[in-house]
């Protein structure tokens, strides 16, 4: 039986091990840290109280063959389609078959440089009389594009989407010549808005991260986002796990802090989704129409009829939807016509299609519980219902947000110092936590007691002492004397945009007085607002018990 630290496995049945060096009693290679198996499938999963024992299948010479491999953690990273998932028994709950799309993923150069020349954009809705689509340019450049087609199964298939119907199908929606179509891929896929009941299982073992957790509308970008900041929020939990720094009961904060996002964000994605739709519903072309003509076929009268005439049907009510692109009816000189571009118009001059950015959502996200230490008088606010409109992100330093980021000055005895962002202090290969406070007597004492208590729980903390803007050029040597013993700290200061710029206990809408405990994934996880008082190590020990989970254990 092969042990490791950490099994991930990922989509396109690629797993991935992290840990040390591990024998096999097994006829393979013994795994080491950093490998990925490529072909493996995960088929079975089994947890006791010490350990995730995975057993993976895979081709060799031609037999399909079974590997049984142990670890203290399982990851399903493995995609919308999650084995992993499936295997735990974690059901998905939200709106199933929004859409039924076919994937084409191609190449051309020519319509690159067309694009790059005439009408540049990473994402295009295409409606014509013949065909709608939406193209996606990973690369003008190079050429790369994703072509997205809708898709109505049983009376379509994929053989109605060969390499050469693709080929006349962009031809089609671009409207140009083009020399060099190179069809990759193509692929069905159904578009969901589901998030997992559960992201984490097995007495904190498994865990379910990226898409396998959650899987949303392409519209916005929060696929990528939300699982990046999965990945984000995780590593350092299993990190400090595996450091011997926290209890298992910090992994279960994973889906706490999680989970909430991920429910917001697939809200979010099906606003942006259905926003994106009254582009074409004004045109005459109501995606919900076309998907109620099609139910009605299959389960209707038309699922009597031969599968042909069923197609027919289906082509030929699309082809009459289509006809209300024509320029026969779309122009200002029809009545129905100019009504809907008037329509139009309104929709983007008040920015209710499709949106691409959300700074508040993308940056702004708060955990409200879990790994950190709620302020006293905090009340927790009720669910924000999202809105759909493009929000401004605004920086504060409320517990569970991110830090936010200012641009200052590393203070050195040298004539020219570093310039960074305050997210840099947020060391990016350890877990290390970071106090941030301002050069004040009751604050340097405060950084005492949490050295005391981070040694004691034996997790890095630097502390950081944040100057006012042209207050000090060097290295203050108050500071070295100040927080004797200990060394992990740096003296940094202030350097504002303008002279009305705020100032960065301003930003963070708090007073000097105060002081910001930031986790290794640059999100806060306790501060003071007011002076530091009393028994300071009690009220550290306080902080890191509970975000680091021992609290919970005895509580």
């Amino acid at each position: 039986m092969e042990k490791i630290h950490i099994l991930y496995f990922t989509n396109w049945l690629y797993p991935r091990f992290s840990g040390p060096y591990a024998s096999s009693s097994l006829d393979h290679e013994p795994l080491r840290g950093g490998e990925i198996l490529m072909g493996y499938e995960c088929v079975s999963i089994d947890t006791t109280d010490e350990c995730v024992t995975a057993t993976a299948s895979f081709s060799k010479e031609g037999k399909l063959l079974t590997r049984k491999i142990q670890s203290k953690i399982l990851i399903g990273a493995d995609g919308a389609g999650s084995m992993v998932r499936k295997l735990v028994g974690i059901d998905l709950k939200g709106e199933k078959d929004l859409q039924k799309l076919v994937s084409v993923h191609f190449w051309s150069k020519d319509l690159g440089r067309y694009l790059l020349n005439e009408r540049p954009g990473m994402l295009f809705f295409i409606f014509n009389t013949e065909v709608i689509g939406v193209l996606v340019a990973h690369d003008l450049t190079q050429g790369e594009f994703v072509l997205q087609i809708p898709f109505y199964p049983p009376q379509q298939n994929l053989e109605d989407f060969s390499a050469e119907i693709c080929k006349k199908l962009i031809l089609k929606l671009v409207g140009q010549e083009l020399s060099d179509i190179d069809v990759i891929d193509i692929k069905p896929w159904v578009m969901h808005a589901e998030v997992a009941d559960r992201f984490v299982c097995g007495n904190n073992q498994i865990m379910l991260c990226g898409d396998a957790a959650h899987r949303f509308p392409p519209a916005g970008g929060f696929g990528m986002n939300t699982g990046i900041q999965d990945a984000h929020n995780l590593a350092w939990k299993i990190a400090s796990l595996l450091n011997g720094v926290a209890p298992t009961s910090i992994l279960a904060t994973y889906e706490t802090e999680r989970k909430p996002i991920a429910v917001f964000n697939t809200a979010l994605s099906v606003q942006n989704f259905r926003a994106a739709m009254a582009v074409p519903a004004t045109l005459g072309l109501d995606p919900t129409v076309a998907n109620s003509v099609h139910q009605v076929i299959n389960k209707g009268f038309g699922y009597i009829l031969p599968s042909g005439m069923q197609k027919a049907i289906l082509d030929g009510i699309f082809s009459i939807g289509r006809s209300q692109l024509s320029e026969f009816i779309l122009n200002e000189n029809n009545p129905l016509g100019s009504s809907r571009l008037a329509k139009l118009r309104h929709i983007f001059e008040e920015g209710k299609s499709l949106q691409l950015q959300f700074p508040a959502e993308d940056l702004g996200f708060r955990y409200l519980e879990g790994a950190l230490v709620p302020d006293g008088d905090d009340v927790v606010p009720a669910p924000e219902l999202p809105t759909g409109r493009r929000r401004d992100y605004v920086p504060c330093a409320d517990p569970g947000s991110r830090l936010p980021h200012m641009n200052v000055k590393v203070l050195s005895n040298f004539p020219s110092e570093e310039t960074i962002s305050t997210l840099d202090l947020v060391s990016e290969n350890k877990v290390e936590f970071l106090l941030i406070i301002a050069p004040m007597e009751e604050s340097y004492n405060l950084a005492q007691a949490a050295f005391k208590v981070a040694e004691e729980y034996k997790v890095s903390t630097k502390v950081c002492i944040l100057w006012p803007a042209d207050t000090v050029t060097r290295v203050q040597p108050g500071s070295k004397a100040k927080l004797a013993p200990w060394k992990n700290y740096i003296d940094v200061i202030e350097v504002k945009r303008s002279l009305d710029s705020s100032s960065w206990w301003s930003t963070c809408q708090m007073t000097e007085q105060g002081a910001i405990l930031v986790r290794p994934d640059e999100h806060i996880a306790w501060r003071s607002k007011s002076r530091a008082v009393g028994d300071l190590y009690s009220k550290m020990k306080i902080v890191f018990s509970t975000v680091l989970g021992f609290e919970s254990m005895n509580s």
